[in-house]
């Protein structure tokens, strides 16, 4: 394309010479020279013109014999009649001069002329980059933003707590970097690789990791971003995608929020053959039967909601590998918080080993947001280091809220917050298998909780059975018992405890089958997905009669009552123990699981 342009400006130049020499050589073949009105006039009576042709400025002509130059044709510039007879009657050589209007007619039509281009260019400036109508004239553009390795800066050494997920995608790290050796015994790599699981787990990351590791161009871009108002936008832009990465491959093309674009088609009441968002779900199923794998190009893709994508999007041949990036586990989130405490300045006794075992259930994005908790509150308090206390305070802020040392309690609601969580406390400490206390307070937190107690979990479960459930219940409802105990009345503080205790009892019997009177049925289907059981205000289906209903939930209140009854024998044997530690729960508004132990052996009282 340079040297076609080179081309032409030279062929031009060429042009613009021989018309100029052109013209020369004519100029010398017939000279014609510029004289004055005075001249022309004594010519004009001297008879020595031979002829002559009148123009409104001009009078051009031709003499009867040449002047000393050679030129038989002369030009001259006309002035007025009248004039030219009272300048006649002076001995002075005059002439006309035509007044130059060149600049004055440049100006007068060349500068409307340039403010409307530059006003239309600047409105095509504005329009191509989406300051004006959304970007109009780039509205099939693809917005994937492009990365190069370089850019990327993440390796597989930033991402830790999803060994199994690295190891997946080490594979197409692998291909990516030599593609001749996966191809030789005929196999071919996956098309699409869906990464999977809750918010939080790092699936972006990974993804990034993947670009990084393989040095390669990474084309990243939302699900959200391919539909528009217009239809057919979120196609073109898919085509768009498509052809950008093809010039670039090997590449990576990685689409977060798959779910955005990937929704089951006709699943919605307003779902339609000519809906915008299947239009381009189409066109991405059509582009992913279209390339090759062998080119270099591999597509990524993350979502949490794998339950609503469209089932041709998750067929053999388009994202036929799922990687499932969950959250991590013990293990997992130490690594997790290695990677992140590093860049903050430690305390001797901070133990991210511990730190992992009092935050089961956290995400990598929560154990990043811990480390920073814990960072802003030691800047808070001006310390130097950052301590373990601080870590423990940001726990309890994360789980529990905020503390509300304002929200100020009248004497007897103290009285009865400290019963209620001493009485979670002590049965939690009765019953076998349960997680030990880690702390209590009755310091209020968050939107509603008046106090808290705390477990710490000595490992990770991913079973449990039926005894252990009964037991947590129990737990669970051993603030209620204990504030029946003691004041022979209940409280509204119990709110949250019922509705989890009643989910644990519902689970047992509909989806676990551990209710003896229906047996082992499923009764209701366990919710998929990671962001809940579904659109709110829409009741679950279930398959089963009225009949049956009415068991489920006598099941159900036999559990939470048995339960009940179980805190209550645990805590009226133990009546004076609950005494004592509630004071001096009172006393301290918190208490660890050292002052919890040496107060249940009776080694601290109240004041001590």
């Amino acid at each position: 394309m340079k040297q076609q342009a080179q081309f032409h400006i030279s062929y031009w130049m060429l042009a613009l010479l021989g018309f100029m020499i052109i013209q020369w050589f004519v100029s010398v073949q017939d000279p014609v020279s510029r004289i004055p009105y005075s001249e022309f006039e004594q010519y004009l009576r001297e008879e020595r013109i031979e002829s002559l042709a009148v123009t409104d400025r001009q009078i051009e002509g031709t003499l009867k014999e040449p002047l000393p130059g050679g030129a038989r044709r002369f030009v001259t510039t006309r002035i007025e009649p009248a004039l030219a007879e009272q300048l006649a009657r002076y001995p002075v050589r005059y002439a006309g001069r035509i007044e130059s209007t060149l600049v004055r007619d440049l100006v007068a039509w060349t500068l409307p002329a340039l403010m409307f281009v530059g006003l239309w260019l600047f409105l095509l400036r504005r329009m191509g980059s989406g300051g004006f109508g959304g970007g109009m004239m780039q509205i099939g553009k693809s917005r994937a933003r492009i990365y190069v390795e370089t850019d990327t800066r993440v390796t597989f050494a930033d991402v830790a707590g999803v060994d199994e997920a690295k190891a997946e995608l080490r594979e197409i790290v692998d291909f990516l970097r030599e593609p001749e050796r996966y191809g030789r015994l005929g196999g071919r790599m996956p098309k699409g690789v869906l990464l999977v699981g809750p918010p939080g787990t790092g699936k972006t990351l990974l993804a990034k990791a993947v670009a990084g590791e393989a040095r390669v161009p990474f084309f990243s871009i939302s699900g959200s971003e391919f539909v528009e108002l217009f239809v057919g936008v979120g196609a073109a832009r898919v085509r768009d995608l498509f052809e950008q990465a093809r010039t670039q491959a090997p590449a990576i093309i990685f689409i977060d929020e798959l779910d955005a674009l990937g929704r089951a088609r006709g699943a919605g009441p307003l779902s339609g053959g000519h809906d915008e968002k299947e239009q381009t779900l189409n066109q991405l199923l059509a582009e992913l039967d279209g390339f090759d794998t062998s080119s270099g190009l591999v597509l990524l893709a993350a979502t949490n909601r794998p339950e609503i994508l469209d089932a041709a999007l998750l067929r053999a041949g388009r994202f036929d590998r799922q990687v499932l990036v969950d959250r991590p586990d013990k293990v997992g989130r130490e690594q997790i918080l290695d990677v992140h405490l590093k860049r903050a300045r430690l305390a001797v006794d901070v133990d991210a080993q511990e730190i992992a075992a009092l935050t089961p259930g956290f995400s990598g994005a929560d154990l990043a947001n811990l480390v920073n908790e814990a960072t802003l509150l030691a800047t808070r308090r001006e310390a130097d280091e950052v301590a373990m206390a601080d870590f423990m305070a940001a726990i309890e802020r994360i789980i529990a809220g905020l503390e509300k040392r304002n929200r100020l309690l009248n004497p007897r609601e103290r009285e009865v917050v400290a019963y209620h969580e001493m009485g979670h406390a002590l049965v939690a400490m009765a019953l076998p298998g349960c997680d030990p206390v880690h702390k209590i307070s009755i310091i209020p937190r968050g939107m509603g909780a008046l106090g808290y107690t705390l477990q710490r979990p000595i490992e990770d479960r991913f079973l449990m059975t039926r005894e252990e459930l009964e037991h947590k219940m129990a737990v669970l409802l051993g603030g209620r018992a204990a504030e029946w105990l003691v004041y022979g009345q209940l409280s509204t503080g119990a709110a949250d405890d019922l509705a989890k205790v009643t989910d644990i009892a519902r689970a047992m019997v509909t989806r676990y089958g551990m209710s003896d009177r229906l047996g082992h049925l499923a009764l209701e289907r366990e919710p998929h997905g990671y962001l809940g059981e579904g659109l709110p205000g829409i009741k679950a289906q279930h398959d089963y009669s009225e009949s049956t209903a009415c068991a489920i939930d006598e099941e159900v209140k036999g559990l939470v009552d048995h339960a009940f009854q179980l805190s209550l024998q645990l805590l009226e044997a133990r009546r004076e123990r609950l005494e004592r530690c509630a004071r001096q729960l009172l006393h301290d508004e918190t208490l660890d699981a050292i002052a919890l132990k040496q107060l249940c052996a009776g080694e601290l009282g109240v004041g001590a």
